[in-house]
């Protein structure tokens, strides 16, 4: 049996050596992209949503819509009492013209932040050390650096103890840099190029005292687990206008999670779509096999007439060429998880990324790519089981 399915099918097919190689490849091809597609295009909506959440985009900001409302330490501890809120960190935002101590200047944002913003925003210091208390405290003339922003400015990553001038609001400043972070996956940086902004972190205190501002720009804030964004939402609007005395449209309030699970929807149908697209490269792989087996009928009448006359049934014959029809798919899927695999793994070499090919996605890929197969080679095998012994042993 196992001979039958398996052992005379490849015979077949090596017959015609370069035709069946051709065949694979095509199959190969196809299911090749549908992988590599799907593959990149999971990695670029994790590395988005890492990227995302590195700035703080899992959460809520709140930001009053005139200078004239409060958005200072009051409002602050009021947020960080709300039950349900994890954690909350004042933000304030300024853009500023950096020079090295070298005389290169490069545009930046500023943020101003507190001790506790590693809590909702990835600050992973690659050199040194992150923003403290005492920094707080002391309204210390310190910053924290990205990596990009180290190598635009000094050529290489590790720039702990250099000396950086900044300007803000006409003020400017001298600051030591006492860390080096790496934000997120650093793909939008990486992609974007020039493009991205330069972020510098400086202790919210300090920029106060740069800036003479007393009000906030925004507070960030991250709700507990399993707590409903919206419900709490609505819980620092209330908090908010009740200390306040003022209307909940006073403060806006974006719920930054769900514009990031939006963007997220987004880059999904953009993968569906163009794994949809590479999937039509299988049916047409599917049509060749077709093609390929017409053609192996015809040139096998003399060999389907023998069978026949010496009792083979309608059944064996269609066994026959299914079998046959089925090891192009079967080896062109295994050419094709080969060379996927080759080609991500090169890739993330290349990249210093790792991509991880989904088996579902692989399994899904192959199902179709096989069933596609078979389902084209039923024609050539249900016109190989009608030739008629007498007519087949006529043919040259």
């Amino acid at each position: 049996m196992i001979e039958e399915i398996i052992i005379y099918p490849l015979k077949n097919l090596f017959r015609k050596k370069g035709r069946s190689l051709l065949t694979v490849l095509g199959v190969a091809i196809g299911v090749c992209s549908v992988i590599i597609i799907n593959s990149i295009g999971s990695y670029g909506t994790y590395a988005v949503n890492n990227e995302l959440d590195s700035l703080g985009m899992g959460g809520l900001t709140v930001a009053a819509q005139t200078s004239d409302i409060p958005l200072s330490e009051s409002e602050l501890d009021a947020i960080k009492n709300i039950d349900g809120v994890k954690s909350a960190t004042p933000v304030y935002m300024e853009t500023s013209k950096a020079v090295s101590g070298f005389g290169k200047s490069e545009n930046a944002i500023v943020w101003g932040i507190d001790s506790n913003a590693k809590n909702i925003v990835s600050l992973q210091p690659m050199y040194g050390r992150e923003i403290n208390k005492s920094d707080i405290r002391n309204n210390s003339n310190i910053c924290m650096v990205d990596q990009a922003f180290a190598r635009q400015m000094y050529g290489k990553d590790n720039v702990v103890g250099h000396n950086l001038t900044v300007t803000l609001q006409g003020n400017t400043e001298q600051l030591t840099i006492v860390g080096v972070i790496k934000t997120g996956s650093g793909l939008l940086q990486a992609a974007m190029g020039s493009y991205m902004p330069n972020f510098i972190y400086i202790p919210y205190t300090t920029m106060q005292c740069f800036t003479g501002l007393s009000n906030y720009n925004q507070i960030i804030t991250k709700a507990s687990d399993g707590i409903s964004l919206t419900s709490l939402t609505d819980k620092i609007e209330r908090k908010l206008s009740i200390i306040n005395g003022t209307d909940k449209s006073s403060y806006t309030i974006t719920n930054l999670a769900q514009q990031k699970e939006s963007l997220t929807k987004i880059l999904s149908i953009v993968t569906t779509i163009l794994s949809a697209v590479g999937a039509v490269s299988l049916i047409v792989a599917g049509l060749s096999i077709m093609t390929v087996m017409l053609v192996s009928v015809g040139e096998r009448k003399r060999e389907i007439g023998i069978k026949k006359s010496i009792g083979a049934g309608k059944f064996v014959i269609v066994r026959e060429f299914l079998s046959e029809a089925l090891m192009l798919s079967v080896i062109g899927c295994i050419s094709g998880i080969a060379i996927a695999y080759t080609l991500v793994f090169v890739a993330g070499k290349l990249m210093n990324v790792t991509i991880i090919i989904d088996t579902l996605t692989i399994a899904v890929t192959c199902l179709f790519s096989i069933v596609s197969g078979v389902v084209f080679g039923v024609y050539p095998a249900l016109k190989a089981a009608k030739l008629r012994p007498a007519e087949t042993l006529r043919a040259l």
